[in-house]
């Protein structure tokens, strides 16, 4: 047997008022996705640990079944392995996003989705004027950097997590150490954000985008913080190869933890305009010479982080469209299990994540179904596995329960 684990990043949420009262998941048209619900079994899984807040990085942890209250660092160090980034025991990794502030608020965690090329310019350019030998910036895809500290700088700071304060006060948001060795720490990092305001504010790139009618990215925030954690590989654990296929460097770098192979996939954005056909061949070409693939689209969170119920809407028939069913196409016939669910809810009304458990449902030649008919929150709460935790979902999915 192998397995196959798709996770449309997000997907979960509320009841929309201008879909009906219905979730988005409710609405779009999916008949991949609701053909795995007909003919598999459902449930709730808790990816979000009480206590924990609700990242992609803990939830992602949870469904390859490592207990984030273990093996959560933080995003940063994940990004900076996915990234090539090499860590000495003592620096602290920190994700930095290049965003755009409106009158001292988030007015967008991504600067309108800023390009690649342009927002590695930009902190290029703010590695050369503000780094040193113990603060280095490194670019990475769209909006989404790596801030390093090295040598004896603290990751005791706490801070927030720019996708979730969306329209909120920057004042309110600053970083703050999370005990007394953290006080240097926050002070560096609150005064970085504050230095990059004038040089961003001048740079050619960001000139370029007003006069075109975009986005600057006129400030860093850098936020989720750590060290980089040993963990042991998913082949060592559960005796099984894997392979993971994403564009954001989160989840790639969980799989460089992980011991999975990462696969590059070409137009694969991280966006609305990912290229989920390329996508979907590098999961069947990847499930010819790996026990698992794990494939990973963060189109519908970003919807959600933009509160446009219509686009996620369309994100999910865009994932269902154009990888879903060209994947169970490919795998008709063969004895391949299959894992769907979000990793956790970013609600449209919200415009960040919360921590609700998450519907999935698992299919496979070999599973009984249990009358479900569509896959969405709602019908997935009656489904015949009930509520799952910790590592009952993987250890179930791979039939080790």
């Amino acid at each position: 047997m192998k397995y196959l684990v798709l996770i449309p990043d997000g997907a979960a949420d509320y009841p929309v008022t201008q879909l009906g009262g219905k979730t988005p998941l409710e609405v779009a048209r999916k008949p991949g996705m609701d053909y795995l619900a007909r003919h598999g079994r459902g449930g709730l899984f808790e990816t979000i640990p009480p206590g924990f807040t609700a990242g992609s990085a803990e939830a992602n942890l949870s469904i390859l079944g490592y207990d984030p209250r273990k093996y959560f660092r933080g995003r940063g160090v994940l990004e900076a392995a996915a990234l090539g980034i090499k860590l000495g025991v003592k620096d602290v990794a920190l994700r930095c996003n290049t965003l755009y502030l409106q009158d001292g608020r988030i007015g967008s965690h991504s600067a309108g989705h800023i390009s690649s090329a342009e927002s590695a310019l930009l902190i290029e350019s703010l590695n050369e004027k503000l780094g040193r030998q113990d603060i280095v910036f490194y670019p990475g895809i769209t909006y989404r950097h790596i801030l390093v500290l090295k040598e004896s700088w603290s990751d005791q700071i706490f801070c927030f997590p720019p996708h979730d304060y969306v329209g909120q006060p920057i004042e309110e948001l600053m970083v703050k150490p999370a005990s007394p060795s953290g006080n240097a720490t926050a002070e560096l990092l609150n005064l970085l954000i504050k230095k990059s305001w004038p040089l961003l504010k001048e740079h050619p790139v960001n000139l370029k985008r007003i006069k075109e009618g975009q986005l600057p990215a006129n400030s860093i925030w850098p936020w989720s913080p750590g060290r980089k954690p040993e963990m042991e590989s998913f082949f060592s654990r559960f005796g099984i190869k894997g392979a993971v296929v994403a564009a954001v460097d989160l989840v790639k770098g969980l799989g460089v933890y992980c011991g999975f192979r990462v696969i590059s996939v070409a137009g694969a954005t991280g966006g609305y305009d990912t290229s989920y056909e390329a996508k979907a061949q590098a999961c069947l070409n990847a499930l010819n010479d790996h026990d698992l693939v794990y494939v990973h689209v963060e189109a519908p969170d970003e919807a959600g982080h933009e509160g446009n119920a219509d686009l996620k809407v369309r994100c999910l028939e865009d994932f269902d469209r154009r990888l879903v069913q060209p994947v169970l196409a490919g795998i008709e016939n063969k004895e391949i299990a299959v894992a769907l669910l979000p990793d956790h809810f970013t609600p449209v009304s919200v415009r960040g994540h919360t921590p609700e458990p998450v519907p999935f449902v698992l299919f496979s030649p070999k599973i009984k179904p249990d009358g479900l008919l569509r896959f969405d929150e709602n019908s997935c709460r009656s489904g015949s596995y009930g509520l799952l935790k910790g590592e009952q979902f993987i250890r179930t999915f791979l039939g080790q329960i």
